[in-house]
């Protein structure tokens, strides 16, 4: 398998964004949530209008993980206040990596969350952080595996359903 690439990216790459947003939500918890509720939420959530608020947000960045010029995957992660929870100005936190289905087990969430950890200590940021759905069992083994620890719950809510997100986070060793 070729390198990963792993780019910025900009508010005229929207459409791309919309679409591999969409997908890989779908094709990541549409089978453990009812059709409607999942429609919600990802007419909400990545609506064009949501993401160009996001991507033109100071505090947001986007990245895409690319393979021989075909889109497989994305990265978002948030500063300060920017943040969905903490608004710590010491972490980083992941919002969201998501990797087309076809090309899981292949290590490009570990690429994107390598960028992640990278730009976290180029930024001399204390900690990194997330929520992760409780059902999400390959994505929480994944992050233990990276050295994150569990520190707290709180409820994500799609469509009209509550569900809870185990908070984890990783502690940096900035030199």
């Amino acid at each position: 398998m070729n390198t990963v690439e792993i780019k910025r990216i900009s508010l005229k790459e929207i459409d791309e964004l919309q679409k591999i947003s969409r997908q890989t939500f779908q094709e990541t918890f549409s089978k453990s949530n009812s059709e409607e509720n999942m429609k919600s939420y990802v007419e909400e959530e990545f609506s064009k209008e949501k993401l160009k608020t996001e991507l033109t947000d100071k505090n947001s960045e986007f990245y895409f993980a690319m393979l021989d010029s075909k889109l497989i995957g994305y990265l978002k992660i948030n500063f300060g206040e920017s943040q969905t929870e903490l608004k710590d100005n010491k972490a980083l936190e992941i919002e969201r990596i998501y990797v087309s289905k076809e090309f899981h087990g292949k290590n490009i969430g570990q690429s994107l969350y390598a960028k992640a950890v990278e730009i976290a200590n180029q930024k001399k940021l204390e900690y990194v952080w997330l929520g992760v759905w409780e059902e999400n069992h390959r994505a929480i083994h994944f992050y233990k595996k990276n050295g994150f620890i569990e520190f707290d719950k709180h409820i994500f809510k799609l469509g009209n359903d509550e569900q809870t997100d185990i908070m984890m986070k990783l502690k940096l060793i900035n030199k």
